[in-house]
């Protein structure tokens, strides 16, 4: 079967077009190890992404999957309702003759690729534009209303459209002619790697992910606080990017900086995958506690690695704590709850899980999600109603 993946670059998101390989999302490079796990009579896999200049890569990223980086000039993109990048996929795309094309995300262009590109097409919702257009509570004409109003028009349009949890099942399935439930693979990683957990006397918690609103690392610090004065000793590290010249960025970068003298919190920055293994084997605990959710894949990381885990009862969060030793969910935005729930565990002497990490690679592997795929795909196939 030939098959068409329309994703991000992230060397377009961040300017890096001189780095010599292609970055895609965790999710995306977890469901793309593990089409390179398969054979190239099973499937053959082309890669397609969008970029405002051009930037290396080799022709193959593996066996049996090619990578194609279109250069779609500024005017192309947002502004124009992605016209351009959805011109270069489609030509792309009738060179290649695929069987089926897949756009990985309605955050930027993929989705509307997609549907345009005149063959039969699903979607993959990795962020659920809507919901996140209405927390920020966006204007007309702003980023994320564009994104939200360029999300409904798609789902109306595919084939199909996979879900990664009853969350955003739930958000989909009004505007979608069909769905399926299909979780996020993880990196290989976090498999291949052996869990190696490290006595700490002095337990570590991580939070991981981007520093920003939605994922309410400065409402998390006081709760660290409230901790470290009742008396319990513990170190609180936060993983991941913050913005400094944002309202949120400087009230996380005090309050971090307060714990870090106090010595309950530190931030560690961004990390690669390995390095974040190492850490989180280092660690006993995971907390999470976004106020928006499709997936949530960072938990399912950290139970890979059979790490304690914390964290609100919101969206897909539900979905990968249920069943797995360990996972402790609380009411969305119920601080006191989480707060009591942590320091009950830390009391016990803050033991880590047995058996998390077996339950997520029964869940989650590369493999396992990448031929669940595959069986959509082949039910698909023939379709010409993309």
């Amino acid at each position: 079967m030939k098959v068409v993946i329309l994703t991000s670059d992230n060397r377009e998101r961040f300017k890096k077009y001189d780095d010599a390989m292609p970055q895609f999302g965790p999710a995306p490079t977890a469901l793309l190890e593990g089409f390179a796990m398969l054979p190239h009579s099973e499937a053959e896999v082309h890669v397609i992404s969008c970029l405002q200049k051009p930037a290396p890569a080799p022709e193959k990223i593996a066996d049996n999957m090619w990578f194609h980086g279109l250069v779609v000039p500024k005017m192309g993109w947002l502004r124009t309702l992605y016209q351009g990048c959805i011109r270069a996929a489609r030509k792309k795309i009738h060179e290649i003759n695929p069987d089926i094309v897949h756009g990985q995300g309605t955050e930027r262009d993929c989705a509307v690729s997609a549907i345009f590109s005149g063959f039969p097409n699903v979607l993959t919702i990795h962020g659920n534009m809507r919901a996140v257009a209405k927390f920020y509570g966006t204007s007309p004409g702003s980023f994320y209303w564009m994104a939200a109003k360029l999300e409904t028009f798609a789902l109306k349009r595919t084939v199909g459209v996979f879900c990664n949890s009853a969350y955003t099942e739930s958000l989909v399935a009004p505007h979608a002619k069909r769905v399926w439930r299909v979780p996020n693979a993880l990196r290989r990683p976090f498999f291949d790697l052996p869990v190696k957990s490290k006595e700490s006397q002095l337990p570590i918690l991580l939070n991981v992910g981007e520093i920003f609103p939605r994922k309410q690392q400065v409402e998390l610090l006081e709760v660290a606080k409230k901790l470290h004065q009742r008396g319990f000793h513990f170190e609180l590290q936060f993983i991941g990017t913050v913005e400094p010249e944002t309202d949120y960025g400087k009230a996380f970068l005090r309050g971090v900086a307060e714990g870090q003298k106090a010595g309950y919190a530190r931030h560690l920055g961004p990390m690669s995958a390995r390095d974040l293994i190492g850490v989180m084997d280092e660690a006993a605990a995971l907390i999470h506690c976004p106020s928006e959710e499709a997936f949530g894949l960072v938990v399912a990381e950290g139970m890979a690695r059979n790490l304690r885990f914390f964290g609100f009862a919101v969206g897909g969060i539900v979905d990968i704590a249920s069943g797995v030793e360990g996972a402790e969910v609380f009411p969305d935005h119920d601080w006191l709850a989480l707060e009591t729930g942590i320091a009950k565990w830390l009391e016990a002497g803050s033991p880590r899980p047995k058996t998390a990490s077996q339950t997520a690679r029964s869940r989650y592997t590369p493999g396992i999600i990448a031929k669940r795929h595959l069986e959509i795909y082949r039910s698909l196939a023939g379709n010409k109603n993309g």
